[in-house]
């Protein structure tokens, strides 16, 4: 049985924030492979002025995944249009890897508002969920979390330690020198040769 572990995001632009946590995730569970997933609307948030297209950021994650063994990028939200809920991607890929096991990598943030998600039962039935734990207080929040989604939903939570790295897209795409310093050389090459952001 096939282990897919899958990260979705705006991935605008993919950063070094989001690197560590995937490999981190493929270290500690072993995938047989990786689906990273851009966003193409994203549900909870409004993409900023001046954000890079579906494409560029389609461009981008397939050069941050140079770096993730086994990694592959799909444009499957992109191409569906609409909003981009997580629920609708896991049936899609159940139906694609039928004998998979399937593990959702989100944060800590994400796993304590997950209960507002469109769906959260049929999510917890679909995949396991992963989450990145940065310190102790997270691994204290989402422990509580994970034991109320196990009771409510039988939810099947991965933790998994890992420091986070200071990153923020806002900053990144309002200073250069930021953004040269906290995402992939292969994905800085592609801001500058497409002039993104600044």
């Amino acid at each position: 049985m096939m282990r897919i572990g899958i990260m979705g995001g705006t991935f605008n632009p993919p950063h070094n924030g989001h690197l560590h946590a995937a490999q981190q995730a493929v270290q500690a569970l072993h995938f047989d492979r990786l689906l990273l997933i851009p966003d193409n609307i994203p549900p909870h948030k409004t993409m900023p002025a001046h954000s890079a297209t579906s494409a560029q950021r389609l461009d981008m994650t397939r050069c941050m995944a140079k770096e993730i063994p086994h990694a592959e990028v799909t444009d499957m939200e992109l191409t569906r249009g609409g909003r981009s809920y997580t629920v609708d991607t896991l049936h899609r890929l159940k139906q694609t890897y039928p004998d998979s096991t399937l593990y959702f990598i989100m944060g800590t943030d994400m796993l304590l508002s997950f209960d507002r998600w469109r769906e959260p039962e049929n999510i917890c039935q679909l995949a396991h969920l992963v989450v990145i734990a940065r310190d102790e207080r997270d691994r204290s929040a989402i422990a509580d979390k994970a034991a109320w989604l196990q009771e409510t939903w039988q939810a099947q939570v991965e933790i998994i330690d890992c420091p986070a790295l200071p990153v923020s897209s806002t900053e990144i795409r309002a200073d250069r020198e930021r953004c040269r310093e906290m995402v992939p050389a292969a994905v800085f090459a592609y801001i500058d040769q497409h002039h993104l952001y600044f």
